[in-house]
């Protein structure tokens, strides 16, 4: 039990810290310190490993010249055909001691006449690196994991026509003395590393709140538009471009929710009282019928008309909203098939030129080609009469309304235009917002809920087409709807 209880801490604890280096901030602070430390680790060893090898130069540089001034004063060959006297032999080994090296000293008959360390004096050598020396090519070989360094000086003889080699020096001198020096030298280099690196982090931490600063105020202020608070001020200034332009992205997207949620209380104001008003309006008239006895036919048939005119106000009212509901979730069915566009257009005019004509209103249908595509005719029915039937209802008495219908090869194409009251130009970006009409008063007088060109737009998006609008206040609107001919889901 013990056991899984502390498994089980471990792993909460590995979860915490994986949590805790998805931060940013965290991000950020790995980001300063590494980009700082690494390259200053790598010039480190770089400039260890040149002095080290600085060293190891200068150390075989003296040793080399130091041996072949040896060997410049062995030029008589008789001298290496026989044990080198007292005086060579004290210099050699004064120059092994005073490096840490050996010397070997070779005839030219491979044989050993010194060894500085004794080992081999009077035995044979031979070597393909001896060879070489002979033939008149030096042999030098570092090896720095045994650290030792071994090189070859000849031992020449001068004559009238040609320099003979007669001998060879052996030199093999270790290098551990500098391998010392360098490990001191790398243990004092780690102290400098651990000093930069806590600086680097002192450094890192104030950088990272320095950064993060702006991102908290943002956070912060979104955390209060989640608990609810509409009116939070983002900060108007950042001193980077990045958190300027994430604030105002965030600004833009609160004055639209704020805009959302204003049109939402007003609809739901808007839409209580006009469910309300019919109903009010239905139960005057039946209490009225009600509460009188031998009720004229004449008031009777009256009264019914007023209650059935209510009833169809209400239906409008639900039907809008049923419609925009369903048409709003992901999962909206299309019902698409081949549909003659020039029939259902001029369908859709035979129904609403009876509404028009009450208020002496032309309405014109000009179509420049027969057309067939592919949509879902009762949505695209629905979308198109709110068009026209807004049109008609917000223009003048004796005015226009022309409808256009025309197609290329791969859309076709709906223009609604009137000489209507028009649209003023701050209203515009809003107007297939849900919920939102221009003149509430004449909506209200029209019947309208503020959810047509809502709708309007998402038919035409579902169709995946797209539907814009041009207007001047008191000149007219005209919209323009263009959906593909072959329907794509």
């Amino acid at each position: 039990m013990c056991i899984r209880n502390g498994a089980l801490a471990i792993i909460s604890r590995i979860k915490s810290w994986k949590k805790y280096f998805r931060s940013f901030r965290i991000h950020i602070f790995l980001l300063i310190v590494l980009s700082s430390l690494i390259p200053i680790l790598i010039i480190k060893e770089i400039m260890l490993y040149s002095y080290q090898g600085k060293l190891v130069n200068q150390r075989v540089t003296e040793l080399q010249y130091t041996c072949t001034i040896l060997a410049s004063q062995l030029d008589d060959s008789s001298i290496l055909e026989q044990n080198l006297n007292d005086q060579v032999t004290q210099e050699v080994t004064w120059i092994s001691e005073n490096y840490g090296g050996r010397i070997v000293f070779i005839n030219n008959s491979y044989r050993i006449v010194l060894d500085t360390y004794g080992w081999d004096e009077g035995k044979t050598c031979i070597s393909e690196e001896i060879f070489q020396a002979f033939n008149g090519e030096s042999y030098y070989n570092v090896d720095n994991k045994k650290s030792f360094v071994e090189f070859t000086i000849p031992i020449t003889q001068r004559t009238e026509k040609d320099t003979n080699i007669v001998g060879i020096i052996v030199v093999s001198t270790s290098t551990a003395a500098i391998g010392d020096i360098m490990r001191d030298l790398r243990e004092k280099a780690n102290i400098l590393d651990v000093l930069v690196t806590v600086l680097m982090v002192v450094v890192a931490f104030i950088l990272s709140n320095r950064l993060m600063r702006p991102w908290k105020e943002v956070v912060s202020a979104i955390d209060q538009v989640k608990e609810g608070n509409l009116n939070v001020k983002f900060p108007e200034k950042s001193k980077y471009q990045e958190t300027e332009q994430l604030i105002h992205t965030f600004s833009h997207v609160l004055e639209r929710l704020n805009a959302l949620e204003q049109s939402r209380q007003e609809f739901v104001s808007d839409v209580s009282h006009e469910l309300k008003t019919p109903i009010t309006s239905i139960r005057v008239l039946a209490d009225s019928l009600m509460c009188e006895e031998n009720v004229p036919v004449e008031l009777y048939r009256e009264f019914m008309g007023d209650i059935s005119e209510e009833i169809d106000r209400e239906t409008k009212i639900i039907n809008d909203l049923l419609s925009m509901v369903k048409m709003e979730r992901e999962n909206a069915v299309m019902n698409v098939s081949q549909v003659n566009i020039n029939e259902l257009v001029e369908l859709i005019l035979k129904r609403l030129r009876p509404i028009a004509k009450k208020r002496d209103i032309e309405v014109v249908f000009e179509s420049f080609r027969p057309i067939v595509a592919e949509v879902d005719e009762t949505k695209l029915s629905l979308a198109l009469n709110n068009l026209v039937e807004n049109a008609i209802k917000y223009n003048n008495d004796n005015g226009w309304v022309k409808v256009s219908l025309n197609a290329d090869h791969k859309f076709f194409f709906v223009k609604v235009m009137d000489g209507g009251v028009g649209i003023p130009e701050d209203a515009i970006p809003h107007i297939f917002d849900r919920f939102y009409r221009v003149d509430k008063a004449r909506s209200r007088e029209t019947g309208g809920t503020g959810l047509g060109l809502a709708i309007t737009m998402k038919v035409v998006q579902l169709h995946g087409g797209w539907i814009k609008v041009e207007s001047k206040k008191g000149e007219g609107s005209t919209f323009l709807v263009r959906i593909p001919l072959n329907y794509m889901a």
